[in-house]
């Protein structure tokens, strides 16, 4: 009786230590994952392009986007590129075969294992293979993506490039998926779910996810095209964090949120058709540049924050920013007069800026710019257009004489910002043409010096300076405006959005 009854009572006892010892665990695992009812919601300005992480275009996709897919590597708030998809490399002594080790147990989001035919498949596909141009302009330098074994994959480019490792950070995506338009299947910290245009895009986290770890379960991005109405919207509770608010926005919030200050690592500026009259005169580009003053502009949009910048380089990469050249054009009407009048416009002319409505630094930034150019006889209208519009009809048909936008570095390299300046290149939507650049652009690319690579990418940012390639104005700061519910939102030297690491302020 006694035996049977000790028996009894242990497995009573045990039964109580497991259930005890899963809760514990299963707190020490929500404190490391976050809660599994976690959820925030995330105000963004414009909707998602594409589900296809080749194909986005958008910089406010691609921010998205970071947190469903990543590369063979990925960069970190600190600049640094670490392996992902890949858990180690290496590169040949003349920088021409760049191997990579498959991550260890690395799954994508449907529940399958990635393998190394989906990494060469990935590159193949942004290298245009099937006789189309290259998606990425520098993936015409691969000469081939070899598979070594079931662990290892190399890229043999037919050409030294010792920062070619920055281009890596694209995608890897199933080579099973037929239709990555319609299916978004990546190996980042959060798993898509579900999108409605104009709406919201929806995802949750990968709890198979290698790396750490996100801290919030379930995470909707919300469209806020309306940016008259963000404010309202935070201070109601439909959105809990929105980037990128002006600094009068966050004079109109309350204490209940956390205002965060940094930059938005972007080159904002009045990028001008060159293909277009009168601009495909450098003398009228020129006078224009001496017409605006980037400190009035930067004092009207964001309170006098931001760093003036006079070329296609921000800040942020700083062994490449020349602050030198914001004395290129010093205000200066008298000889922007002068400039127009050679040109043949001795009483001004008249064009339109297209502007995307829903960012309201660039709207603002252009009725500064309309105003200031009164001055020198010049008429600017403003027309302000949706963002698909603006993708469709500026950017991809160029169909426009000026713009006003911020574009950014996909990657953690000059040549990001710098290669679409190059005459052939396909995201050139300035028209921007000048033997001079392309050939110093082409030394650039040549040379796998760091220090001379350097000096000719400067070469470069001189040239579109003193050629006028556009009105190069500022860099953004950035305000982020998180509900203090929530805690851990950190900068990256990207235009990128990490809400892995956005975590409830109580855990």
């Amino acid at each position: 009786m006694m035996r049977k009854s000790f028996r009894k009572v242990s497995v009573s006892f045990l039964l109580i230590v497991l259930t005890t010892l899963t809760i514990a665990l299963g707190g020490c695992s929500s404190d490391k994952a976050g809660d599994d009812s976690s959820k925030i919601t995330i105000g963004i300005p414009q909707d998602i392009d594409s589900l296809d992480p080749h194909y986005a275009t958008g910089a406010g996709t691609k921010e998205v986007l970071f947190n469903v897919f990543e590369g063979l590597v990925k960069p970190d708030e600190n600049g640094n590129l670490n392996p992902a998809v890949a858990s180690q490399y290496t590169i040949s002594d003349d920088n021409k075969t760049y191997t990579f080790t498959l991550r260890d147990g690395i799954k994508f989001h449907d529940g399958n294992a990635v393998t190394v035919e989906d990494i060469k498949y990935s590159l193949e596909r942004n290298m245009g293979v099937d006789g189309s141009e290259p998606l990425i302009s520098s993936f015409s330098k691969i000469a081939s993506v070899n598979i070594v074994d079931d662990k290892t994959v190399e890229v043999v480019l037919n050409e030294e490039d010792s920062e070619f490792l920055t281009q890596l950070t694209v995608a890897i995506i199933p080579a099973s998926n037929t239709d990555p338009a319609t299916s978004c299947i990546g190996t980042g910290p959060y798993k898509y779910v579900s999108s409605s245009p104009q709406e919201n895009f929806v995802v949750t986290r990968f709890d198979d996810y290698w790396g750490d770890k996100a801290f919030i379960k379930d995470v909707t991005f919300k469209i806020e095209a309306n940016s008259d109405a963000v404010v309202m919207d935070l201070k109601g509770g439909s959105i809990d964090m929105y980037a990128r608010i002006t600094s009068t926005q966050v004079s109109q919030l309350d204490d209940q949120f956390e205002i965060y200050e940094g930059t938005m690592n972007l080159v904002q500026a009045m990028y001008i058709n060159n293909a277009e009259k009168p601009f495909d005169d450098v003398r009228v580009r020129q006078a224009l540049c001496y017409a605006i003053n980037p400190q009035e502009i930067m004092d009207y949009v964001s309170d006098g924050a931001g760093t003036e910048i006079g070329s296609a380089m921000f800040p942020s990469f700083t062994k490449y920013f020349m602050p030198e050249l914001n004395d290129t054009y010093n205000t200066d009407t008298a000889k922007a007069k002068e400039l127009l009048a050679e040109a043949g416009y001795p009483d001004g002319f008249e064009f339109t800026i297209t502007v995307p409505s829903n960012y309201t630094q660039h709207v603002d930034t252009a009725q500064v710019i309309s105003e200031e150019l009164k001055a020198i006889g010049v008429t600017a209208n403003i027309q302000e257009v949706e963002w698909n519009t603006w993708l469709s009809d500026v950017y991809s048909d160029r169909k426009y004489q000026a713009t006003v936008v911020g574009v950014d570095a996909s990657t953690l390299s000059a040549s990001s910002l710098l290669a679409r300046y190059a005459s052939d290149a396909g995201r050139n939507f300035v028209n921007f043409n000048s033997p001079a650049y392309d050939e110093a652009y082409a030394n650039a690319q040549s040379t796998s010096d760091d220090a001379a690579k350097t000096e000719y990418y400067k070469e470069c940012e001189k040239i579109l300076s003193e050629e006028a390639a556009s009105v190069y104005i500022q860099d953004l700061p950035e305000f982020v405006a998180l509900n203090k519910k929530y805690t851990g939102y950190v900068f990256y030297p990207l235009y990128v959005q990490d809400i892995s690491k956005i975590k409830l302020a109580d855990q």
